[in-house]
């Protein structure tokens, strides 16, 4: 779908955005930020899809700096038992002078969550919390990039604490140059169209 367009380079902060109809069934409509990439692998978190666990049932100590809706994200088939944070930093906190923070984009951070939750909820507007995560053995991603399968696209802060209600896919897309806002439409299931 997406490989005659031009590509921008996986990299830490960008997103992998899902091509409209893909056969996965995984990774339909998902919006992927992008945490590691090197040459032995590639990993990330797929930000749109919202479990029923509430963070307040299993991380409690997090709640108060949890973005709303204050659920655990799936993100991703691998190692769901395992939680990976992300946060939006608040202005003029720079991650490089916090090392519980690694810098992924402006403003936008992923969090040691060994550390005391109280000290990073006063640099940061919202976390969100994901239980699992995505990877990409070295050249697989390269591959489904060229194939279609994924779009890279640069992230937003905001697209990590984004409201339960936004379809963080449809934006993604409609923030894109052409043709790709025509697909921001696209619908999840063919049979609703």
């Amino acid at each position: 779908m997406f490989n005659a367009l031009e590509r921008n380079t996986p990299e830490p902060g960008m997103l992998l955005v899902a091509a409209p109809g893909t056969e996965s069934e995984e990774f339909a409509r998902s919006v992927v930020l992008i945490i590691e990439h090197n040459e032995y692998l590639t990993f990330g978190v797929n930000l749109v899809s919202r479990s029923d666990v509430a963070v307040f049932n299993v991380m409690p100590e997090w709640l108060p700096a949890v973005a709303k809706p204050q659920a655990l994200y799936i993100g991703g088939p691998l190692n769901q038992q395992s939680v990976v944070g992300l946060a939006m930093t608040k202005a003029g906190v720079d991650p490089a002078d916090v090392p519980e923070l690694k810098r992924l984009a402006n403003r936008l951070a992923h969090i040691d969550l060994r550390v005391d939750p109280e000290h990073i909820t006063e640099l940061v507007e919202g976390i969100r919390l994901f239980a699992g995560y995505a990877e990409w053995a070295p050249g697989q991603l390269a591959e489904e990039i060229e194939r279609g399968d994924w779009f890279v696209a640069p992230a937003l802060p905001t697209d990590v604490i984004a409201p339960g209600s936004v379809d963080l896919w449809g934006d993604v897309m409609r923030r894109q140059q052409m043709p790709l806002p025509l697909f921001s439409t696209f619908p999840a299931e063919l049979v609703d169209n």
